[in-house]
């Protein structure tokens, strides 16, 4: 007779081994499904496939060094892009809407200028300080176009510039690392570091830039440190550290100018649009889509998004190594900052300014304040947050309500930073006001109406929307006049599902800030603080005679 004990074990063993066959069984069937279904959506176009050799990486940061270099470079790819897209693919009417068909309505290179290249921007008298404006993932230089405009109007140099794998075709994200857009926003600071002589430095990160902002500005703090410490070991007292600590920054400043590549100089103030500081969970799972799509017939795999290109500077296709490389680097940063705060507030950090939708499809608005702005000294920085139409909540159809997040900061008193929320002045009106709240407090002191009230048909801003004002040309809410070039705008339309080329999940999130005026005001208000600021001390910190 089998010992009863014996028996269980074999019964267990075997509910185990019939477990993982099931298992392993239903993430087959799961990966077959997303297959088929992958390989059902729209085939894959030159411009997803195109390799192109005179792209910037970071193998190649030793041979181009400057920003002159890196324009020649760049001059190079594009006619590479060129030869290789333009010169082959079809023109006519049923291509107007396709951005690499030669004179058609998306044609970026029939805009004067074609903000997919690198841009540099210079005030009318000598700059008062630089600004590095860094764009997010599949986008290009134009999204902060309109901030670069008005910076320089108020005396900066401003140095737009184009990411690795961006600006150009799609394929470019299949193989692009955030390492070589590290290694390019290196580049562009040494650049503003060398032009400006010790002149304050900004950084504007938009999404995946803001990312980048912060990679750059803990490298150049940790490298401002290792200074510090060789420079003062014995420093005790509190005045002794913070002296030596701007002496410490400015010699690193000094040894930047002209030296970029031997010193990272640190911001003096950050500005971080709608910023990839938290991305969705999904993000975990697209090494293993990377992985599939190497295997023959299945490169269709490594797209996790495959439509139309119509829009001239922004790529409508994505990639599951593009979701991979910012998973990756917002997971860096994080770790990074985290590390940091272990001893306490984040001290010395640059001053930072966080503008966020409080509903994002693309980043999470809770990371930015738990791993970033919550981790940072108190009284030096600021959260700008753009809550939910209001008027809107009360509608049958609305699926999420964020109330509980911008309610839960506008009444926590422990917060460490400034917070702006722009909200409805009442549940039952449109009109706008943004209601500011000091740090530590429970309850907003300032309370400002705004001139423009929520559109009629928004429920709420969304991730992509932030840093473009209403008369933007393309994606404004009214198309410029006389124009033949393609408007994304403000569409509405009505019709029969497959007659408009634009898909309709494209259509549903606004595209131009209705807030932007005063938002652009705010910006520009904190960095020319910060510029003062960093003056003064620079000009307190000097020997005398």
């Amino acid at each position: 007779m089998m010992n009863p004990l014996r028996a269980l074990k074999r019964l267990l063993k075997r509910l185990g081994l019939w477990a993982l066959i099931a298992t392993l069984g239903f993430l087959t069937g799961v990966v077959v499904i997303y297959v088929l279904w992958v390989r059902s959506g729209p085939p894959v176009q030159l411009w997803h496939t195109v390799e192109l050799e005179e792209e910037f990486n970071a193998d190649r940061a030793e041979e181009i060094t400057t920003f002159a270099d890196y324009q020649a470079l760049e001059a190079r790819l594009f006619q590479e892009l060129d030869d290789k897209v333009y010169a082959v693919t079809p023109t006519g009417p049923d291509q107007i809407l396709n951005r690499f068909s030669s004179g058609s309505a998306s044609d970026p290179r029939d805009r004067e200028p074609n903000w997919n290249l690198s841009f540099e921007l210079m005030p009318a008298a000598q700059p008062i300080g630089g600004v590095l404006l860094l764009h997010g993932m599949s986008d290009g230089p134009y999204s902060l176009r309109a901030l670069g405009l008005a910076l320089a109007e108020q005396g900066y140099q401003v140095l737009g510039l184009r990411m690795p794998g961006h600006g150009t075709a799609p394929a470019g994200l299949l193989s692009v690392t955030w390492e070589d857009m590290a290694a390019a926003t290196r580049l562009g600071m040494a650049h503003l570091a060398d032009q400006l002589d010790g002149k304050p430095l900004h950084m504007i990160g938009y999404s995946t830039g803001a990312a980048l902002a912060l990679d750059y500005t803990l490298d150049a703090m940790a490298a401002d440190e290792a200074l510090l410490a060789d420079a003062a070991p014995n420093a005790s007292d509190a005045s002794d550290r913070k002296s030596d600590h701007e002496s410490a920054q400015q010699s690193t400043t000094d040894s930047a100018a002209g030296s970029g590549k031997a010193a990272l100089q640190v911001p003096t103030s950050l500005v971080l649009v709608s910023p990839a500081i938290g991305i969705t969970k999904a993000a975990a799972v697209t090494p293993w889509l990377v992985r599939l799509s190497a295997l023959p017939g299945l490169e269709q795999v490594a797209w996790t998004t495959l439509l139309p290109e119509f829009d001239p500077f922004n790529y409508n296709a994505f990639t599951a190594n593009a979701s991979l490389q910012v998973h990756r680097m917002t997971r860096s940063a994080t770790a990074r900052l985290r590390q940091l705060a272990r001893q306490g507030p984040i001290t010395n950090f640059p001053a930072t300014l966080v503008l966020l939708s409080v509903v994002d499809a693309t980043v999470s608005p809770d990371a930015a304040i738990d791993n970033l702005l919550g981790l940072l000294t108190e009284g030096r920085h600021a959260l700008l947050l753009y809550d939910i139409n209001r008027v809107a909540v009360t509608s049958p159809l609305l699926v999420t309500d964020r109330a509980a997040l911008s309610q839960q900061l506008l009444a926590d008193d422990s917060l460490p930073f400034e917070l702006t929320l722009m909200t409805n002045a009442n549940p039952e009106t449109r009109e706008v006001v943004a209601l500011r709240k000091p740090p530590f407090s429970a309850e907003p002191t300032t309370r400002e109406t705004l001139d423009e009230p929520w559109p009629q048909d928004a429920l709420s801003l969304s991730h992509v929307d932030l840093p473009f004002p209403i008369d933007d040309p393309l994606y404004g809410r009214y198309p410029p006049e006389q124009s033949t070039e393609v408007f994304l705008g403000q569409l509405a339309v009505r019709g029969e599902r497959g007659v408009f080329k634009v898909p309709a999940q494209w259509l549903l999130r606004l595209r131009h800030n209705p807030f932007y005026d005063y938002q652009e005001r705010r910006v520009l208000d904190w960095i020319d603080e910060a510029n003062a600021q960093r003056a003064r001390a620079s000009n307190m910190a000097m020997p005398e005679d």
